[in-house]
């Protein structure tokens, strides 16, 4: 995505099937991630995000990142150029999408640009702007170990959420003891093995619940076996019920 070009918002309209990948790329503009229907798992280095359609994910300029497609995906991005995107947080952030920032975000995507030589275009921008920088953060930031073995199992729990496997096995699949993994989680991600394994759960439910599924199936996908439990932990995380996440209406 050039820099400098005259325009301000530049914008993306994309369908991707199950299973598509955008691989490690990095872009001079800020992007707003947002699919309105389906999910996507955003991951850099540090961190992964799930951006299901109630959710944006925020990456400021030359952030590396990866898309990974969950289900089929009606993609639609805003590029935003350098100097607007200074008013913004220079980190990823997971944002709540309002009705009035996800009505701006597709009317700006059928327009396709915003150029600041056009009056009615700058003021646009302005608001999308502060729609962006006044939206609530929500935490579905994942933190991941840089340790080879300790990703190796993240990676493992992330993608299997409803596994009951051995937590000592999974280690031991992974190429060290589960002492050593657990001393490694808390240093590389804050979080113990225990704890990273619950919020991997619990953010799985969020993408289900935003995608239509029952607080029953979200819960037993998400290797919940009691659904008092699953509710019980996800307000404690979120300091909401899972009922706040649900799905949203596709345009």
């Amino acid at each position: 995505m050039p820099a400098g070009d005259g325009f301000d918002v530049r914008s993306l309209a994309i369908t991707l099937r199950s299973g598509a990948v955008l691989p490690r790329h990095r872009h001079p503009w800020g992007q707003l991630v947002f699919a309105c229907s389906g999910v996507m798992r955003v991951a850099t280095d540090a961190a992964a995000w799930l951006t299901p359609a109630t959710k944006a994910i925020w990456l400021p300029p030359g952030v590396e990142h990866r898309i990974d497609v969950q289900g089929e995906v009606a993609m639609r991005t805003l590029y935003i150029a350098p100097d607007r995107a200074e008013a913004l947080t220079s980190e990823p952030a997971t944002l709540e999408v309002a009705p009035l920032l996800r009505e701006l975000i597709l009317h700006i995507v059928r327009i396709g640009m915003l150029t600041p030589v056009r009056p009615e275009h700058d003021r646009m921008a302005g608001v999308l702007i502060d729609l962006i920088a006044e939206a609530r953060q929500e935490d579905l930031r994942l933190p991941l170990p840089r340790d080879p073995r300790a990703c190796a199992l993240a990676l493992r729990l992330q993608g299997a959420p409803d596994d009951h496997a051995d937590l000592a096995a999974l280690a031991h699949a992974a190429g060290a003891s589960l002492r050593t993994l657990q001393r490694l989680f808390p240093r590389e991600t804050g979080l113990t093995l225990e704890a990273w394994r619950q919020k991997a759960r619990l953010i799985h439910s969020v993408a289900c619940l935003a995608s239509g599924a029952s607080v029953t199936h979200a819960a037993l996908d998400s290797g919940y076996r009691s659904v008092g439990a699953f509710i019980a932990a996800f307000s404690r995380q979120f300091g909401v019920t899972p009922g706040r996440y649900a799905a949203s209406p596709s345009p």
